[in-house]
């Protein structure tokens, strides 16, 4: 591949970063005057977080098995393609289930973007630049959080809600045209069966988890849920008995002999119902409780993505004195009490306690996520290696949309209790950030002999 290439490549599979990790944030701030054109409250908008990040989770597993079989550059075109009509159907949407299902064609296009990115480049670039690669890459995919809360904002005060999702359509038909023009065919690769009765049984599961967590109709929600989630259980027990039989499964359950991959998978969900909840939770609290504009919410989210952005810097040397148990613990700790200490936000809080708290939240959760991914895949062989990075993504997308779930209805049945939606906030807050302080018992559970990093020895002493 040649410097020009190269140079487009990149930039390529940057912008697909970008638009998949705006699309994550730059709606939470927009929420509350969509309800509004909506005429629902702004709660009753989280399925339009839900969708997206349900439907990333279900088809991750698909996107690698998609493009070996009909190649990367065909699968990455029609990846943006499908993501930019569902950003033009969720700006023409005039009804909330006309947007969740815009939300749905979005998040079809949205789970292949990132796994597809890499692999791109993992069968572009030489070994020697590939780190290099990757890390430009997910420069964009940082900035993409980063911006998200603030542009959302400004749309909706300077134009109208209908641009968080229409900015997606220049940068996507530019990434079209570059797909089209400089994304190498690639040669075909070895395609192996895909396991569709496998996938089709976890995606049955996260879906009825999640809708047992929130039960869409009115009447016999126990009864109605506990089916659901009846159904959550029997799902996953026939997946267990379908791999155990098939060869090559979706997931080959000798993943889960491997301790730390359980242990931290188990912890990632747990951790990140909290971590997920707060950018869902903030600004509603902010704009419909607190008298917040959009561009207001958005730019109090803002000290999240810096100090996160700045504290990854510091998990390594951490890890490297202390171990990744003890690090967890103690960092898990405190992810969970910034979130949690959300409750305290209210008119007469003072705004400097506020952002530090956010500042906390922030590099705390930066360090988190790094520490687990590490710890989680870190014990992986080789052959599992591939396989292991596809379901953690997936409980990764699956964790999002369960804390917006969470977040959201803890907040409706604590309004419903007390009969305020101020303490409904609060408790929600509290009740998030318990979820989050208490996976902080499951990483007691990591093998930490063989995740503790080589410390350099102590100099001779005279």
């Amino acid at each position: 591949m040649n410097k020009h290439s190269h140079t487009a490549l990149l930039w390529i599979v940057a912008a697909g970063f970008f638009m998949q990790a705006l699309d994550t944030t730059i709606v939470n701030t927009a929420l509350p005057n969509m309800a509004v054109a909506f005429h629902v409250s702004a709660l009753d908008m989280r399925p339009v977080v839900v969708a997206y990040a349900l439907v990333m989770a279900m088809l991750t597993p698909a996107s690698g098995w998609l493009a070996d079989k009909f190649g990367t550059r065909r699968v990455y075109f029609t990846a943006i393609l499908i993501f930019v009509l569902g950003s033009l159907f969720c700006a023409l949407a005039h009804r909330l289930d006309e947007l969740v299902i815009a939300r749905v064609i979005q998040g079809i296009g949205g789970s292949m973007l990132m796994p597809i990115g890499r692999l791109a480049l993992l069968r572009s670039v030489s070994s020697e630049e590939y780190i290099g690669a990757l890390a430009f890459v997910s420069i964009a995919g940082q900035l993409g959080p980063m911006l998200g809360p603030v542009l959302g904002g400004w749309f909706v005060e300077a134009i109208s809600w209908h641009w968080i999702f229409l900015i997606n359509l220049p940068i996507g038909a530019l990434g079209l045209y570059a797909v089209h023009r400089f994304l190498p065919a690639g040669s075909p690769a070895e395609i192996h069966p895909f396991d569709f009765v496998g996938f089709t049984l976890l995606s049955v599961s996260m879906a009825s988890v999640s809708l047992a967590l929130d039960c869409p109709v009115d009447t016999h929600r126990t009864i109605i849920s506990s089916a659901l989630f009846a159904v959550f259980l029997l799902t996953v027990g026939l997946y267990i008995v379908h791999a155990q039989r098939r060869r090559g499964p979706l997931f080959e359950l000798a993943l889960f002999r491997e301790r730390n991959f359980s242990v931290g998978l188990v912890g990632n969900l747990v951790a990140r119902v909290g971590s997920s909840a707060l950018p869902f939770l903030l600004p509603l609290l902010l704009q419909v409780q607190l008298g917040y504009t959009p561009l207001q919410s958005g730019l109090f989210m803002l000290p999240i993505a810096l100090v996160g952005t700045v504290a990854k810097r510091w998990v390594t040397p951490l890890i490297q004195r202390y171990g990744y148990e003890t690090f967890l613990l103690v960092n898990t700790l405190i992810v969970g009490a910034s979130i949690a200490s959300c409750a305290l936000i209210s008119t007469h809080w003072p705004l400097a306690l506020a952002v530090i708290q956010l500042a906390i939240f922030g590099a705390s959760n930066s360090m988190q996520f790094a520490a687990m991914n590490s710890v989680t895949l870190k014990g992986l062989t080789p052959a599992q290696a591939g396989s292991g990075n596809s379901l953690f993504s997936m409980i990764q997308m699956l964790a999002m949309s369960l804390g917006v779930t969470i977040g959201g209805s803890l907040v409706g049945v604590f309004a419903h209790l007390f009969g305020t939606t101020a303490v409904g906030y609060r408790l929600a807050f509290a009740c998030v950030g318990t979820i989050t302080l208490l996976s902080a018992g499951i990483f007691r559970y990591l093998d930490a002999p063989r995740v503790r990093p080589m410390r350099a020895p102590e100099p001779v002493r005279s």
